[in-house]
């Protein structure tokens, strides 16, 4: 053992030196880029740091009320305050100013746009900026550089589509198991592919209400796709981006990743307006946008935060308070929200019209045994329908309400009216879907269950109670699906209903049709109202992926089978500019154009194409010109040939040489007995 550590301390221990004449050629960015990025920099804290004035000056008696009040103003700037400084005087009391840190920079931008001229009382209200603003104030340069002005980015001819000759849809196509991502136009006979790509996106598609773009998910962010050759119009990095949603006019485009951020970005400029963090799953969409953009508007516990564009800041500084509030819901077409909410001991459950940005209550009812509610508006605004869960009996089982005998009722509020009436429907059965008309003052119901499905349609008149018009019973049903034009319906079965389908006018309520579509998974109508599409998604069942594509009367025009066929879409229109009196002046002349409508939808369903055709007419058109010349030389050398030839030759023509001959056969040959 000795000799062995004699051995083991004679060698000689490596040397990990560098060599004398060694140079260090790699720089510590290229050695350690990644952790040096990460290296927290002096400005960090000053930038997450916010200096708040026009603070109330309070003893130190008063000073922790002070404190817990500042903390809950700033809670909802991701995650709140980390830190805070209250400076005193010598008596201890604040100066009128504070300091508060919070997690970053983007947690700061946030609280000053939140809080900056907030109104805390009468007396009081706060001013915030940024800490690293001070040196930016006071080091202001005395001569103004005017900045550089941006150049206009045109974005294209995004409603080309509008301008096709024969007003064909498009609706896009993801297949593949969503592989491949298809836009199509439903011409006729056959549709045509505008553009196709593979991964174009890797979840789904969706267009924007009004058709201007189409938007694909990545897990860096969404893109936006337009024109002719669909190009790239718009980007905006979210990481993990899993919803979203567009402002009706398309103004703003709000992005949400679940249990993260969500933003709120600018459609054209792709400037981020605001973040909201969010601490806890919620109902998508998070945001819900008044018709005109000008407004959004959440609902938290016991309160409804407006905010107002293109500032993003809440509307009046503060939130409406309304304790125990369930949903809310805007009108389509005025600025106002209804609401309801939920029973609280001996208080019943409400449902309230508000007024914005007055905040005035203009509407309300007291409702009874409520278990819940689903506000519906009709598309014009004129009336709303607020189906009504009624329960017989309720009992608490740990920490539970479970109800028993429940019954529907629909109040229905008519909007336009002097006092907003309201008129009520009480049905007994169990509710499976309720729709209004698009355009009228019409809806329809399907009650019942299981075999015994019902549907039932009714009418709403200005000073009426609603009244009953029509009533299908039995029927295999469990959606039904307006028209966007109104008057038509389509009544469908979907998924464990085996897909039957039913086709109704219902001016007469006549059943135009009746078929299947075997485990159709979504119905979707075009925009013009003319076609709709019954779809076997892959996403919903695994085989028979396919579209088949009606007209509105219910005939079956086409049969698409796709293998893995995901997503079936129609590209939206924007609201019509055709004014009453014009389309007044469309439907008068309509029989005028009939003629000319015929023949196209002829031309189109030949099995010769259009161009085959137009070429066709072309030539004949080119060899008629050409015979009429030919006729005309014909006739300019007659004197030549007369001459030529000592006489006229032309077909036709008469002449004294011309002999008859008479040309006898046999055709047959009889014999006939003598008679005597």
């Amino acid at each position: 053992m000795e000799n062995d550590n004699d051995n083991y301390n004679d060698e000689e221990e490596p040397s990990f030196s560098d060599p004398e004449d060694y140079v260090d050629d790699i720089s510590d960015e290229e050695l350690l880029g990644d952790l040096l990025r990460q290296q927290p920099k002096e400005s960090d804290a000053a930038e997450s740091v916010v200096i708040v004035d026009g603070v109330p000056e309070v003893g130190p008696d008063r000073k922790e009320k002070l404190m817990g009040l500042i903390r809950k103003l700033f809670k909802d700037c991701r995650g709140g305050i980390v830190n805070e400084q209250y400076p005193v005087n010598d008596k201890g009391v604040t100066k009128g100013f504070i300091f508060i840190e919070l997690k970053d920079r983007a947690s700061a931008l946030e609280a000053v746009k939140l809080r900056n001229n907030y109104k805390l009382d009468k007396a009081h209200t706060l001013s915030c900026h940024l800490y690293t603003d001070v040196d930016r104030y006071t080091n202001v340069p005395e001569k103004f550089e005017a900045p550089i002005a941006q150049p206009y980015q045109d974005m294209g001819n995004l409603h080309y589509y509008l301008q096709d000759d024969n007003c064909f849809d498009q609706f896009s196509l993801i297949t593949n198991a969503g592989a491949k991502t298809s836009i199509c136009l439903n011409s006729v006979p056959e549709p045509s592919v505008v553009a196709e790509r593979d991964r174009w996106t890797e979840t789904m598609v969706r267009w924007s209400p009004r058709g201007t773009c189409l938007a694909t998910f990545h897990q860096k962010g969404i893109a936006l796709w337009g024109r002719e050759d669909f190009k790239q119009i718009q980007k905006f990095h979210h990481p993990g981006v899993q919803f979203i949603d567009f402002s009706p006019n398309e103004k703003y485009i709000v992005t949400c990743a679940p249990l993260a951020d969500q933003h709120i970005w600018d459609f054209r400029t792709g400037h981020k307006k605001r973040t909201f963090s969010s601490d806890r799953p919620s109902a998508w969409p998070v945001f819900k946008w008044s018709h005109d953009d000008k407004y959004f508007a959440r609902h938290n516990e016991d309160a409804v935060s407006v905010y107002e564009t293109p500032s993003f800041g809440l509307l009046d500084k503060k939130s409406i308070k309304i304790s125990g509030i369930k949903e809310f819901s805007w009108s389509p077409t005025d600025n106002m929200i209804v609401y309801w909410i939920a029973e609280q001991k001996d208080v019943p459950a409400k449902v309230s019209i508000m007024a914005l940005p007055s905040r005035e209550e203009i509407r309300s009812k007291n409702l009874f045994s409520v278990a819940d509610c689903k506000m519906h508006w009709q598309k014009c605004g004129d009336y709303l329908c607020v189906k009504v869960a009624r329960y017989a009996r309720a009992k608490r089982e740990k920490g539970e309400v479970k109800y028993s005998g429940i019954y529907y009722n629909f109040e229905i509020f008519h909007m336009r009216e002097k006092g907003i009436p309201v008129d009520s429907i009480e049905i007994k059965e169990n509710i499976l879907a309720f729709e209004w008309e698009p355009t009228d003052n019409m809806f329809g119901i399907i009650s019942g269950e299981n075999q015994a499905v019902d549907v039932t349609f009714f009418q709403v008149n200005k000073g009426q109670a609603p009244s009953e018009l029509k009533k299908f019973e039995k029927r295999a049903c469990n959606t039904l699906f307006w028209s966007p034009r109104g008057q038509f319906v389509v009544l469908a079965g979907l998924r464990e209903m085996n897909g039957a389908l039913e086709f109704i006018d219902t001016k007469d309520f006549t059943v135009m049709n009746s078929s299947e579509h075997f485990m159709v998974t979504d119905v979707e109508w075009d925009p013009t109202g003319r076609y709709v599409a019954t779809v076997v998604s892959w996403w919903g069942h695994k085989v028979d992926n396919a579209y088949w594509l009606w007209s509105f009367q219910g005939k079956c025009l086409r049969k698409c089978p796709i293998d893995k066929l995901c997503q079936f879409l129609w590209r939206p229109r924007p609201p019509s500019l055709l004014t009453p009196q014009d389309l007044k002046e469309i439907k008068k002349n309509l029989k005028k154009n009939t003629r000319k409508f015929e023949m196209q939808d002829k031309m189109r369903s030949s099995k010769a194409s259009k161009e085959i055709i137009e070429k066709r007419q072309s030539q004949m058109k080119e060899f008629l010109e050409y015979r009429e010349q030919a006729k005309l030389k014909f006739q300019q050398q007659k004197s030549e040939r007369v001459k030529l030839r000592g006489k006229d030759t032309d077909p036709g023509a008469t002449s004294d040489d011309i002999m008859e001959e008479v040309v006898e056969f046999l055709v047959k040959k009889e014999t006939f007995p003598a008679t005597a």
